[in-house]
């Protein structure tokens, strides 16, 4: 059963994390490389989890040297981007280096956040996005980041876990039409975070 919050009594001492920091990166950047996918030119999905949310939590105390008190806003930040056992998580980035040709990208898919979906065989599962803040402002700009959601009833959740299944993930905005087939790699890590 993959664990839905951090608490305090999983965030090691800043002392044990420097000490380990090397290791915990690499043994991080393995389980990440499973949970990364590219959609088009522009859009990377990041698969969050528990492990790398822990890791999220542990750098910013380590950066930042809050202490108790920084864990706590830590913890309120990152704990809802953590999958709850019948959803995915995703941190969704669109990374273009040429600010102008970012820019004008970003001002054509305003309201992509509704057209992002992962489809399990006929059955396609639109995200919700995280509504700590809108992001897509008034003038139609969608930001370069979003948080998303992606809700499963327990018969998607059974598809999504037959390895014969094919899953992708994509977008149907007017301006940003593109999918892309999960790995098996990407699969069997992402069932991971579904209650079995």
């Amino acid at each position: 059963m993959p664990k839905k919050a951090i608490t305090e009594s999983d965030v090691i001492d800043i002392d044990s994390y420097i000490k380990n920091r090397d290791s915990i990166k690499k043994k991080i950047k393995e389980h990440k490389n499973n949970r990364r996918v590219y959609v088009g030119p522009h859009a990377t999905f990041y698969f969050e989890s528990f492990d790398t949310m822990l890791y999220q939590v542990q750098e910013m105390l380590y950066i930042e040297r809050g202490g108790r008190e920084q864990l706590q806003d830590e913890l309120k930040a990152y704990n809802p981007l953590i999958p709850t056992g019948t959803s995915l998580v995703v941190t969704l980035m669109f990374e273009i280096d040429n600010p102008n040709v970012r820019k004008e990208f970003l001002n054509s898919i305003g309201g992509i956040e509704k057209n992002t979906f992962i489809q399990v065989c006929n059955h396609k599962i639109y995200s919700r996005a995280e509504d700590d803040t809108d992001r897509t402002n008034e003038e139609g700009k969608a930001s370069s980041v979003h948080f998303l959601h992606f809700d499963f009833d327990e018969s998607q959740i059974k598809l999504f876990s037959d390895m014969s299944s094919e899953v992708s993930l994509g977008f149907d905005h007017e301006n940003y039409h593109h999918i892309s087939i999960l790995s098996s790699s990407t699969k069997t890590s992402l069932v991971e975070d579904f209650d079995s």
